[in-house]
């Protein structure tokens, strides 16, 4: 493809990167005890990939959520991946 397609990359490299992790939590599933438990896991890691995927830091924005159940559970839709931080950074002036 990249001789007829002007700029296209000589690797696959971005493809195998992205689906590495789905990979890797395919193979770690194979040890979960219930189906609720596999639910649970497949809950976080979709949170965690696409809040990287967004460019934010996994760990902080499920820090966040924890610290603000209240407000999450008020206004879900200001708490997602993208725009968590901005509602923080609101909160913070209106305190």
């Amino acid at each position: 493809m990249f001789l007829r397609q002007e700029n296209a990359p000589l690797t696959s490299n971005i493809v195998e990167r992205a689906l590495k992790k789905a990979v890797l939590h395919r193979n770690n599933s194979l040890f979960y005890r219930t189906q609720n438990g596999a639910r649970v896991g497949d809950l976080f890691m979709s949170l965690i990939y696409t809040t990287e995927l967004c460019g934010a830091n996994a760990f902080d924005y499920l820090t966040q959520l924890q610290r603000h159940p209240q407000q999450v559970a008020r206004a879900p839709a200001r708490w997602l991946p993208w725009n968590y931080l901005d509602t923080l950074l609101e909160s913070s002036f209106a305190a």
